[in-house]
């Protein structure tokens, strides 16, 4: 079975973006002498399964940056045409989190990003998940989209590590209980 795993930034009241999307709180402190550990994280990852939101967001920086196979999870964008510039770097699924990481595990993936909100919800709620990378940005924005939402039970974490940066974000790595 494929594993999946977060790496995700948030302000330090829980929101990973205003509530119309807008991530400049945390593009301001886009420290580009610092990796914060994105680097390690994505090397052993197979795939990228995204949300729409995230998808539709990366697409506003005009640079499509990953260089792994992405699957953007979308109801709304499942029978939409791939832009012509991402051609054989990503395509749609509406497929729900437990098939498409079925789906994935039948390809041979091992290890799974998962990035946007909603998304690291619906697989967290279906325990998907195996760890988180969570950067807290020391900003408060008052309100916005969560990165976490209703949940059907709780969800014991166990803290793996913790560290800062010199920009004053602060790193923890999660690992789910079984």
């Amino acid at each position: 079975m494929a594993t999946a795993h977060v790496f995700i930034a948030t302000s330090l009241d829980g929101f990973i973006a205003r509530s119309d999307g807008d991530i400049d709180w945390l593009l301001q402190r886009d420290d580009q002498s610092e990796d914060h550990g994105y680097s390690a994280f994505i090397a052993d990852k197979d795939v990228i399964v995204m949300g729409r939101g995230s998808y539709e967001k990366v697409l506003t920086f005009g640079t499509w940056f990953y260089d792994r196979p992405v699957v953007v999870l979308s109801e709304q964008l499942a029978d939409s045409p791939v832009p012509e510039a991402l051609k054989g770097k990503l395509r749609f699924s509406n497929l729900a989190p437990k098939e498409v990481m079925e789906e994935l595990a039948r390809q041979g993936v091992h290890r799974v990003y998962v990035d946007g909100g909603q998304l690291v919800q619906s697989f967290l709620r279906d325990g998907l998940v195996a760890d988180m990378v969570i950067t807290t940005v020391p900003v408060l924005i008052g309100s916005g989209r969560p990165l976490f939402g209703g949940l059907q039970q709780d969800v014991d974490l166990k803290l793996v590590s913790s560290r800062c940066f010199p920009s004053g974000l602060v790193q923890s790595t999660y690992r789910l209980a079984p």
